[in-house]
């Protein structure tokens, strides 16, 4: 009987004692904090448009390069600015006659929005007062965002971007 007595105690102590990872996988709204370069566009190279694999293949290129050509600084004050260098993308034949070159735009468009962020989806609401919402996973400094929630030209037509936090 002892021996069930011990095997009964160690059996609550055990549970009691046993933390749940699940709250650590929780986020929190501070976790999107930063600035967050986009830096692949994931899409499914048998359905996409050639327009999709070819926004994919400039911003590999790009980014490559350390050129990034969208990017969202999110503040703790609940403001978001996003910089968009994609109207501003050049194609150049380069100087030998061998092959493209897309240099690095110096030019971005600026918007300044606010936003909302619940750890699972991010609410955006802009200087025209639309809203756009989003799901977002975070994992440590790695975003990912379905690219058709974002309505960005050329990378609006689906799969997901990823983001790099600075």
């Amino acid at each position: 009987m002892k021996h069930y007595k011990f095997f009964f105690v160690l059996l609550v102590f055990t549970a009691l004692s046993c933390s749940s990872d699940k709250e650590d996988d929780v986020l929190d709204a501070t976790s999107i904090v930063g600035t967050w370069d986009a830096t692949g566009l994931m899409i499914d190279s048998e359905t996409a448009s050639d327009d999709a694999k070819n926004a994919r293949d400039i911003l590999n290129f790009l980014t490559a390069k350390d050129c990034y050509i969208l990017a969202f600084t999110f503040k703790s004050d609940l403001t978001v600015t996003a910089h968009n260098s994609s109207n501003y993308i050049e194609i150049n034949v380069n100087s030998a006659g061998t092959g493209l070159d897309i240099p690095c735009p110096t030019e971005s468009d600026i918007e300044t929005s606010t936003y909302t962020f619940d750890g699972a989806v991010l609410t955006i609401v802009d200087g025209e007062g639309e809203t756009v919402n989003v799901d977002v996973e975070i994992d440590g400094d790695t975003m990912v965002i379905d690219a058709s929630d974002l309505d960005i030209p050329n990378f609006n037509e689906g799969g997901e971007l990823i983001f790099v936090r600075r």
